[in-house]
Formats: structure tokens, C-alpha cells, sequence
């Protein structure tokens, strides 16, 4: 499943704090599989676009599998940047992922103009926002990773769906946290507008989680920096969301860069059927947060925001 947008680079420093919105969110969606030539350039991006919309649409059908909707989880922080590239620096396994947003109530038509909200932990399963929060096992702080990058905000952000319904974001591959599986969260927004430099209003269509297939995330953990981080690692059918449903459940399509040397990245992919009439605000949604087993977030992300940082909007 796939996304694409705009991309607006702004001026971060390493402590500027972000507001955080309570509560979790969830909501209803409708999800499919699939898509050809997932990983084309920009110039190839309409033609490889359209040809997956005519595939889907043949097969309508596929469209009425209800993907699952899961927790936000306790990692959710209101006010991440619309960006391509989130990564800040942080180092890890190269990512790309192409996500693709459609209409299942009207023969997968792309949604132009939806927003794909994405954020996962860094390579030793710490989350910006939460940087002293225990990832379980044995790592070091994250403060000693030598990035540059902002403690509240690395790894999140927005992309703003073209006219074939696709974003694309490059970023690293997850690390883990007990007593999770290796996870990306996402959110589909419909109806708001980018705002500065993130996205503002609408409603969110679809709550869930991107997965990875444990052979691929168990080599990717064996390399340098996620290495650092040792401990019992909660494959995918121990895991409290992922319900084995596969493709319709968030699992990932991934595609090695190099076949014959994994630290040179991945592309992963996935198509996103929702309802853009539909929303659900409710406190549940199928599977727990996965909380870690000590300095879990309260209310609020480490640090105090500044009197410029964007204010958290309202959260069941």
C-alpha cells in the first residue's frame, strides 16, 4: 500500500517541542491490496499510477475488504511537518515507502488531496516525543546516537496525496519495542489543508498500522545500529495488533534495493482503500498501544512546547 505528496523542508532544531494531543483515536477504513510498478521514478509515476487503478477497479470486489483499524497507540503527537523525507538524520536501513489512497465506495478511485500521516520509533525503538520511554531489552539512551536530529519530531510527518492518489516517504526502518512487532502508524486524513508546514482541519478516515515480514526485519535487526539493541524481539504472530490478515492487515509488500546486501534499503508498498464520508473518533479500534514496560508517555512529550509550536488539536 502506497502514498505520495509535496514536500516543504523546514528549519528544525534538535529541542524544539511540538504539542501533544490525549487520547486515542481510531477509525473506519476499507482496504486493498496491490499495485504495478510500484517503486517508478516521478516521470513514470501517473502511468504507473493509473495502471494500478485500472487493476483495482476491474477487481472492485477486493475493495470491500475491511481492513483493519487499530489504536493510535501512545506515541501519537498532533502538529508533524509535511515532508517527504523524515528521517533528520537518523541512522538506520534506508526505507521508501510508496502508499497509494483510494475510494472503496467508488470502484478504487484515487482520493487526490488525502493526507497520510505516518511515524514509527528510530532503529533502537525510541519515539521523538518520548526519548527516555524504556524500548525494553538492553539499548543505549537515545541520546547517544550522534544525530542532529529534533527529539520531537524525527520520524513523523504528512504527505498530500497527488491526482493518482499516491505519496511517497523516505525514512528508516523501524526498530522494535517490547512487547511490539516491528510497526509504522498511519493516519488518512481527508478535508483539511496544509497549514504551517503541517496539516490542518478535516477528519481522519482510517487509524492502522504498517507491518513487515519477520525474515526480513529479523535480518535488518542483525545489522549495524539496530544490533545495539538486544532483547526478545515479538514476531508477527505474537503480536498484540497485527491479526495475520495479511496484506488487508497492514502487512507490507517490500522490495530490496540490493538483493544481495539489505543495508542498502527497502521500498515498501501497500494500497489504502477508505471511505472518505466515513470517520470514527472513538477510544478503540481492535488491539492495545503496546505500552513498554517502563517510562511509558503520560499526557504530555518530554520538554516544555514553545509559544510557537502548533497547538494540539481536539481527541476523543
Amino acid at each position: 500500500m502506497f502514498m505520495t505528496g509535496n514536500h516543504k523542508d523546514t528549519t528544525i532544531t534538535r529541542r524544539r517541542a511540538l504539542a501533544v494531543t490525549g487520547g486515542t483515536v481510531a477509525a473506519g477504513g476499507l482496504a486493498v491490496a496491490g499495485y504495478q510498478s510500484a517503486f517508478a521514478d516521478t516521470a513514470a509515476d501517473a502511468e504507473a499510477s493509473a495502471s494500478a487503478s485500472a487493476t483495482s477497479t476491474s477487481t472492485s470486489s477486493s475493495c470491500m475488504t475491511l481492513m483493519t483499524s487499530v489504536t493510535e497507540g501512545p506515541y501519537y503527537l498532533d502538529g508533524a511537518l509535511v515532508r517527504k523525507d523524515i528521517t533528520e538524520g537518523k541512522s538506520g536501513v534506508p526505507l521508501t515507502l510508496r502508499l497509494t489512497v483510494v475510494d472503496a465506495t467508488d470502484g478504487c478511485t484515487p482520493v487526490s488531496g488525502a493526507a497520510v500521516e505516518i511515524w514509527h520509533c528510530d532503529a533502537w525503538g525510541y519515539y521523538s516525543g518520548y526519548t527516555t520511554a524504556n524500548p525494553g531489552g538492553s539499548a543505549p539512551a537515545e541520546s547517544e546516537d550522534g544525530s542532529t536530529a529534533d527529539d520531537n519530531t524525527y520520524l513523523r510527518g504528512y504527505q498530500v496525496a497527488n491526482a493518482n492518489g499516491v505519496v511517497k516517504f523516505e525514512t528508516i526502518f523501524p526498530g522494535w519495542y517490547t512487547p511490539r512487532t516491528c510497526h509504522i502508524h498511519l493516519k488518512v486524513h481527508t478535508g483539511g489543508q496544509k497549514e504551517d508546514g503541517t496539516y490542518e482541519g478535516g477528519k481522519v478516515n482510517y487509524t492502522g498500522q504498517l507491518f513487515f515480514p519477520d525474515d526480513i526485519a529479523e535480518e535488518i535487526f542483525t545489522l549495524e545500529p539496530y544490533s545495539k539493541h538486544s532483547g526478545s524481539y515479538t514476531t508477527l504472530d505474537s503480536d498484540m495488533v497485527y491479526d495475520g490478515g495479511g496484506t488487508s492487515s497492514g502487512l507490507l509488500t517490500l522490495k530490496a534495493v540490493h538483493k544481495a546486501d539489505p543495508s542498502k534499503g527497502y521500498k515498501g508498498s501497500i494500497t489504502l482503500g477508505v471511505d472518505p464520508d466515513a470517520e470514527n473518533t472513538g477510544a478503540g479500534g481492535g488491539g492495545g498501544g503496546g505500552t513498554p514496560p517502563s517510562g511509558a508517555p503520560g499526557d504530555a512529550p518530554t520538554g516544555t512546547p514553545p509559544s510557537d509550536a502548533p497547538s494540539a488539536s481536539a481527541s476523543s
